[in-house]
């Protein structure tokens, strides 16, 4: 088999569902990276993967997504013990309800006083405003400190959070941005970390008592060991910075709004939970991770064909999401198919599958469904006007987005 990776970064989100439709029913085989790979897809087949003794992520991702996107040493490249006793940390910080409903509350108040400030403009890039207020927000309710001013370190973090993002899936400039914003922030918050620890762990100025840098810079591993200053830099910032993804999403949900304007009135009243159900289908149609990866701890079997030990085996989030055997109309945007009902466990996989308890998915899903609930509602609130602009979204560029950013102008 010919590797596919030029492929894939050519096609981008398309790639993989392109390939399992050429080649039919049931799993895929190809190479990546120079290894054998197998991608799968389906409820079981999340069940399957987030099976430490089918698929492991210790050695998996490659060291360019770790400079990026996640950071060296971080839970996402634990298994066993270690993960179990490091992804407590993350549930604690991120699943409680009180917690959630508290970003929640910065988040909303982030949003007045930042959508009264783009009226003094004639037009503003929502996605970079929708960044930086998320980065004001989750930085104070995790006690970041940040200074203000028109460079200060709220517009520099913002950037850096964006950047690790914008850069993780791709190679040439926007790579190498990555890099140094994430170089600099770990920098950075690694001497939070040690300046908070001769004190006892007191939280910094400005802090919550009970904040996400004390939480981390506290926190023994399955060793009884600290966290190194650095790798708890890492773990912070694999709080905040998936929670400033979002957005992503946002800007997504301002395009579905302009494509399908009828949704409006009712998503601005949000009874009902129409709300939480638009998030929910924005997080489906549109796309931000095309897969996730791990790697054949030992030869191991799905539905009767073997998986060679030390292959790839892929997840097809974005196909997934938009596969006509679990979705009604896949490719048409409608949050009635929410609307009174959460989605499965394993049917929804914008951010993995499985238990975020126990396994891989995501422990910060709950923000990120808290995070757009505040935000789309507001979105759908605010009159603006969208001038003419590149609102395509380019499938070939991971993660996508849409090209102008989406600019906004003040509404008559």
């Amino acid at each position: 088999m010919l590797d596919s990776t030029l492929p894939l970064l050519a096609q981008g989100y398309a790639w993989l569902p392109d390939l399992s439709r050429r080649k039919g029913p049931g799993p895929v085989r190809t190479r990546l990276l120079g290894k054998p790979a197998i991608a799968l897809r389906g409820p079981a087949a999340v069940a399957f993967f987030y099976d430490e003794n089918h698929v492991r992520r210790r050695s998996a991702l490659p060291e360019p997504v770790l400079s990026t996107l996640f950071g060296e040493g971080a839970v996402h490249t634990l298994d066993g013990t270690e993960h179990r006793g490091r992804k407590a940390l993350f549930v604690s910080l991120l699943k409680d309800p009180s917690d959630v409903a508290r970003l929640a509350q910065q988040v909303a108040a982030e949003w007045e006083r930042s959508s009264k400030e783009w009226t003094a403009h004639p037009r503003v890039t929502l996605f970079d405003e929708v960044s930086l207020l998320i980065t004001r927000a989750v930085c104070r309710w995790a006690g970041v400190p940040l200074t203000e001013g028109q460079d200060g370190e709220a517009r520099r973090t913002a950037r850096d959070l964006v950047a690790m993002v914008d850069g993780f899936a791709t190679a040439g400039p926007r790579h190498w941005r990555a890099r140094r914003a994430r170089r600099r922030q770990e920098e950075r918050l690694a001497e939070l970390v040690e300046e908070m620890r001769p004190a006892g762990g007191t939280a910094a100025d400005g802090a919550e008592p009970e904040s996400v840098v004390r939480a981390v810079a506290v926190h023994r591993d399955a060793d009884g060991e600290l966290l190194d200053p650095r790798t708890a830099a890492v773990e912070i910032l694999n709080v905040i910075r998936p929670t400033v993804a979002v957005t992503w999403y946002t800007v997504f949900g301002a395009h579905a709004l302009h494509r399908n304007p009828a949704l409006r009135q009712r998503l601005a009243q949000d009874r009902d939970g129409y709300g939480r159900a638009f998030a929910h289908e924005v997080r489906r149609f549109y796309p931000f991770a095309p897969f996730v990866a791990g790697l054949a701890p030992v030869d191991v079997e799905w539905h009767g064909e073997t998986i060679p030990e030390g292959s790839l085996v892929l997840l097809d989030l974005y196909g997934q999401n938009h596969d006509p055997e679990l979705w009604h109309d896949p490719y048409m945007f409608d949050p009635e198919r929410f609307v009174g009902r959460e989605p499965g466990r394993n049917e929804l996989v914008p951010q993995g599958g499985g238990d975020a308890s126990q396994g891989h998915r995501c422990p910060g899903e709950d923000i990120t469904l808290a995070v757009l609930s505040t935000l789309l509602p507001r979105l759908a609130q605010l009159e603006y006007d969208v001038p003419e602009q590149d609102l395509r979204i380019p499938l070939n560029r991971m993660p996508t987005r849409p090209r102008s950013g989406f600019v906004i102008a003040a509404g008559h």
